[in-house]
């Protein structure tokens, strides 16, 4: 369905496979290499079980969460070793989708909605130091959420109604952009128009280009 650039004021943006390159077989690998088999029947894109759901919505810590990944999948590794197979899905932030993020900024309201927890933020943020000098995401969005702060995850209404009453945004002048079509066809329920990002085919850039126009 076309959407006409006219009518949409606010963006809300994905964070991971729309704007941060990740790679969930990279930790699906490594692991497998700590003798979890079947780690995607646990964690995937599409699905994952309720102790990960619980740690995205910041229900449990982090030391909580390594132990159920312990327990869960009857393995003996330490928390170091849990905590980088499961950062190794993250990737890298392009600096020319931080430069879109500031154009865009100058034309609409933007925001960042992400399923997330506290071992990743702490990761992708010393990527986006690293690689691009930057403290943190705020200066490129007028409101920054993530699933483990707010206490709501994608697809659940919720977490979209938590960003639109927090910011008096009206459904229908604001765009979502997700690469999981669960979590857009989640915000279409609200009268959100969606997008979705099939990030075997094209990136951020391409896709909303015609926001710039």
């Amino acid at each position: 369905m076309q959407i006409a650039k006219e009518r949409i004021t606010s963006i809300i943006f994905d964070l991971g496979g729309v704007l941060l390159n990740i790679d969930y077989g990279r930790t699906r690998t490594a692991f497998e290499h700590l003798g979890v088999p079947n780690f995607s029947d646990l964690f995937s894109q599409a699905q994952q079980t309720e102790l990960f759901s619980l740690f995205e919505t910041g229900k449990i810590t982090e030391i909580e969460f390594f132990h159920g990944v312990r327990t869960t999948a009857g393995i003996g590794c330490t928390d170091d070793e849990i905590r980088t197979a499961w950062n190794a899905m993250l990737l890298s932030f392009p600096p020319q989708r931080l430069e879109f993020l500031q154009n865009i900024k100058t034309r609409y309201r933007t925001y960042l909605l992400s399923n997330t927890n506290a071992t990743h933020e702490t990761a992708f943020l010393q990527i986006i130091q690293e690689e691009n000098g930057i403290q943190s995401l705020n200066d490129y969005f007028n409101s920054v959420y993530f699933s483990h702060k707010i206490g709501y995850r994608k697809p659940d209404r919720d977490s979209f109604s938590y960003v639109l009453n927090e910011n008096n945004l009206d459904a229908n002048q604001t765009l979502f952009i997700d690469d999981s079509i669960q979590h857009v066809m989640g915000a279409k329920q609200l009268g959100i128009h969606s997008v979705h990002l099939d990030t075997s085919k094209e990136n951020v850039i391409e896709k909303l280009s015609f926001l710039l126009a």
